[in-house]
């Protein structure tokens, strides 16, 4: 499945747009690679998401064409979930 698509059905980004602009970028990586758009991901691959001052790592549990809200969180496993303050 697309990187894009996978973020929006397991409900870590919003709207796939916003995947694919994050992807566009650069603040998408799957296993320390620079992902693309359209970059597959497959159960056990390793994403990280900068999302501004927020980093998330996450394993991919499972794959699924569509989820529900408690499906969603199963397609997951949060790795880590860091918040950096700004530096004075």
């Amino acid at each position: 499945m697309r990187i894009d698509k996978f973020l929006k059905v397991s409900r870590l980004i919003k709207r796939r747009e916003v995947a694919k602009e994050l992807c566009d970028a650069g603040l998408i990586w799957i296993n320390d690679k620079p992902a693309k758009p359209s970059s597959e991901v497959n159960e056990g691959d390793i994403i990280i998401l900068q999302l501004g001052k927020r980093k998330i790592t996450a394993k991919v549990a499972a794959i699924k064409q569509f989820a529900s809200k408690e499906d969603a969180s199963n397609m997951i496993e949060i790795i880590s979930n860091e918040y950096k303050e700004a530096e004075k």
